[in-house]
């Protein structure tokens, strides 16, 4: 009841922030500046514009699985319903072939589609309005080169209201101010390119946030990434600047920028969405862009001390660890060690891995349930992936194993119950 009453107040504020800002035309800019004086030649514009679609990962929500590149149909689901991807082929009548550079600068910055539609956050414009002028003309540039596909846009599957185009001025209204991003004269040139695409292109608060009843992502101007729960996918992306859970502060710069560029380091590999993200974007980049995100990443202010977990001592509790003991020691201990050293990169560390001791428990669930597949890229063209065990073990010994995995060899973090491991049994992989 308490939820059903947030939500509905949620909506009553969506409501009257909707009639302001149709009236004030709140948070909207005055018009798209003039395009870039910037001197680059058209070849040079569009592989510009291709590098930087690698950087913000548009391929993987504007393409189907098994589809053509850049045809939209993929279906993003969220708490609301599925936001459909558009098609931004070149194709002049479903595509993007008519846009101008203006109407392509008016979507990434102010979230607006060329008929003034306002578009749904799951294109993450919240990010891109930070993108500059330049480089969404390099962008628009490259678009239009690729080739068309006549593939006719499908409507959104939203619930109502969240359906109707007020409700959607609204929470712009309350949520969104667009804004390109601005250098620190503060920081090193470095700090700034990081900062910028991960800010922007990378769209990095997206998954690493908090989001609130109504999608919203949580801290100042939508910057947090202190972790959060992604929804409806069921994989919790960590805080990067919490050391208890995925913060950088005391890393080797050349382990983060080894574990952005290929998935794979000394201290951890990434599995999930993480995987998809390094294998379809950054292993693309620039070693200077991913050197900039590392000092960015690294600098990130410290936030969050870990409370320390006292453990139940208790009969049925030693008797739950131990059950866990025995089933690491038959399936797992000849990849992660008796000690759980690991042989990394290929088999991870667990011992001291943050990745098991955060509070949230979701990933090392899934990872045993569903597998770890590690992606393949261009630093680590033959990586070591961990079979699922989720037709081998009931939710009971996953619990146990689990539970064990976040009390062995130092780790300090509460034990799971099978409840929690079925909540996230049947959650589909894509």
């Amino acid at each position: 009841m308490k939820k059903i009453t947030l939500v509905l107040a949620g909506v009553l504020a969506l409501v009257v922030a909707g009639v302001l800002a149709m009236l004030l035309r709140t948070g909207d800019d005055p018009g798209p500046p003039p395009t870039s004086t910037a001197k680059l030649a058209p070849a040079e514009r569009i592989a510009r514009g291709a590098y930087l679609a690698k950087a913000g990962d548009c391929m993987a929500c504007h393409t189907t699985r098994g589809g053509q590149q850049y045809a939209g149909g993929r279906a993003l689901k969220t708490p609301f319903g599925s936001v459909i991807s558009p098609n931004i082929t070149s194709d002049k009548a479903t595509g993007i072939g008519g846009w101008s550079a203006d109407d392509f600068w008016l979507a990434l910055h102010n979230g607006k589609s060329k008929d003034g539609r306002l578009l749904y956050p799951a294109f993450p414009y919240t990010n891109y309005t930070r993108i500059t002028r330049d480089d969404s003309d390099a962008l628009h540039a490259y678009f239009q080169t690729v080739p068309a596909v006549s593939r006719a846009n499908q409507p959104h599957d939203l619930r109502f209201p969240y359906n109707q185009q007020f409700m959607l001025a609204a929470w712009r209204a309350l949520y969104f101010k667009p804004a390109v991003f601005r250098p620190e004269t503060g920081q090193s040139v470095d700090w700034n390119r990081g900062a910028y695409l991960v800010q922007g292109l990378g769209h990095c608060s997206a998954c690493h946030s908090q989001r609130n009843t109504l999608g919203a992502v949580s801290g100042k101007s939508g910057d947090s990434l202190s972790g959060g729960l992604i929804p409806v996918l069921g994989w919790y992306a960590p805080s990067l600047n919490a050391d208890a859970e995925a913060g950088l502060g005391d890393w080797r710069p050349e382990h983060i920028t080894a574990l952005l560029k290929t998935g794979a380091s000394p201290r951890a590999t990434v599995f999930g969405p993480m995987a998809e993200v390094v294998r379809e974007s950054l292993q693309y980049l620039d070693d200077s862009d991913i050197n900039a995100m590392a000092v960015y990443l690294r600098a990130l202010p410290a936030q969050g001390v870990k409370t320390e977990f006292e453990r139940d001592g208790g009969a049925q509790a030693t008797a739950f660890l131990t059950a866990g003991a025995k089933l690491y020691e038959k399936h797992c201990v000849d990849c992660h060690g008796a000690g759980g050293a690991g042989m990394p990169p290929g088999y991870p560390p667990l011992a001291g891995n943050r990745a098991l001791t955060m509070e949230q428990a979701v990933n090392p669930i899934r990872i045993v349930l569903n597998g770890g597949f590690a992606p393949g890229t261009a630093g680590n063209p033959r990586p070591y992936s961990m079979p699922p065990f989720s037709h081998v073990l009931n939710d009971t010994e996953v619990a146990q194993v689990v539970s064990y995995l976040r009390s062995a060899w130092g780790n300090n973090a509460p034990p799971v119950d099978s409840n929690d491991v079925n909540r996230y049994r049947t959650i589909p992989l894509d």
